[in-house]
């Protein structure tokens, strides 16, 4: 399926791709492809340093909080915008942008991501969170999809921000913009609404919870409901406390291990509904298969096969946790990758509205999952650990 039969518009029309979409460009030669990509290495090199020398640095300070909050993608996505404006000033941007390979970064990260989702973790300690997780994000992906509806926002955008705002933040944005095959620049949007909306929520709910007078459970749950980046999560879990941190871990997995779903779902709609011209043949299973981002697959059984390896293999939780270091990497070249391509002219154009959409269903899914929360981990106390 070409670009232009999914957008409408052929991606040289733009200046944007859509993803999965080969853009419209002269094919680079392997020296300056392979210099685009040494571009992305070196700065993702910096993103690392940054994450992981700035709360170092501002140890005992009053910015430490903030510092020890701020996430990968913060770093990787300022940097990518900042490279983008000095090669593009250079002239050099278009010549070696045959390295950004963003679609590769992203679908290579989200498969490793599977590896750390312990479906026997889910499926025998979480039950609570389980029911939370569909409930919460029925709840909020159907409000924002009406409210995007409502304002009139271009169909891909909506979709990305349904499934940011309800489900997990850039991970679930990533699955969906694969699924309705997006642009670079609406997935950059996307992103960037969750952190702006994330990082003030790691302070702002484990005050209200206080305020609230929660239990560490509730507080847990309705933490790991809200806070759409795992990071954020487990940051503002542990200002509540060690049980607080526990619950709004597995709450946010339970999420995490639904955006399989959801990406199988926004494919099946794209394709029968929102893309099918009237008149015309419905899409074949061959047709459907195209479209569907078979990645997804790869998250699926790299859940299971880190579920097992983790249940027999002796040293398992470590091999995992080098999976999840090579994962961050992956994800970190994805996202200076979004920087570098980004364009702005789909964001003029999408204006105030997107804000307003991300910004309502965020209340929305804070009041909602409260009431969960309180209702499934009123009387919930985590097993001792003796």
């Amino acid at each position: 399926m070409s670009a232009r039969d999914t957008d409408g518009i052929a991606p040289e029309e733009t200046g944007s791709t859509a993803l999965g979409a080969e853009p419209a460009r002269q094919r680079p030669s392997r020296a300056l492809a392979v210099a685009g990509v040494l571009v992305v290495v070196v700065l993702g090199a910096l993103v690392r340093f940054l994450e992981q020398t700035v709360p170092e640095l501002a140890e005992g300070s009053s910015f430490e909080r903030v510092a020890s909050s701020i996430e990968f993608p913060v770093y990787a996505i300022a940097l990518g915008l900042l490279g983008n404006l000095v090669l593009s000033r250079t002239g050099l941007r278009d010549r070696i942008s045959g390295g950004f390979r963003t679609e590769f970064f992203i679908k290579t990260g989200l498969v490793l991501l599977g590896a750390s989702i312990n479906l026997t973790v889910l499926a025998t300690a979480a039950g609570p969170a389980i029911v939370q997780g569909v409930l919460l994000i029925t709840a909020v992906f159907s409000f924002s999809w009406w409210l995007g509806g409502k304002l009139g926002l271009d169909e891909k955008l909506r979709a990305l921000l349904s499934a940011a705002v309800s489900i997990c933040g850039v991970s679930a944005a990533i699955a969906a913009a694969g699924a309705v095959q997006a642009k670079r620049e609406q997935l950059a949007y996307a992103a960037s609404l969750v952190i702006v909306f994330a990082l003030p929520s790691i302070f702002l709910l484990p005050w209200l919870a206080g305020l609230f007078g929660l239990s560490d459970a509730v507080a847990g749950a309705w933490i790991g409901g809200n806070i759409d980046t795992t990071a954020a999560v487990a940051a503002s879990g542990a200002i509540v406390g060690e049980d607080a941190l526990q619950i709004a871990t597995i709450v946010k997995t339970t999420q995490n291990a639904l955006i399989g779903f959801v990406a199988v779902a926004l494919t099946a709609y794209f394709a029968l509904r929102v893309e099918r011209r009237p008149g015309s043949a419905r899409p074949s299973i061959g047709d459907f298969w195209q479209r569907f981002p078979k990645f997804v697959l790869g998250f699926v059984a790299a859940s299971v096969i880190g579920t097992l390896w983790v249940k027999f293999a002796d040293d398992g939780k470590a091999d995992i946790s080098t999976i999840n270091d090579l994962r961050t990497w992956f994800l970190i070249f994805a996202f200076v990758s979004i920087g570098l391509e980004f364009s702005a002219r789909g964001l003029r154009e999408a204006g105030w509205r997107p804000i307003v959409v991300f910004g309502s269903a965020t209340v929305v899914n804070i009041v909602v999952a409260l009431g969960l929360a309180t209702v499934l981990f009123g009387n919930f106390e985590l097993p001792s650990q003796g």
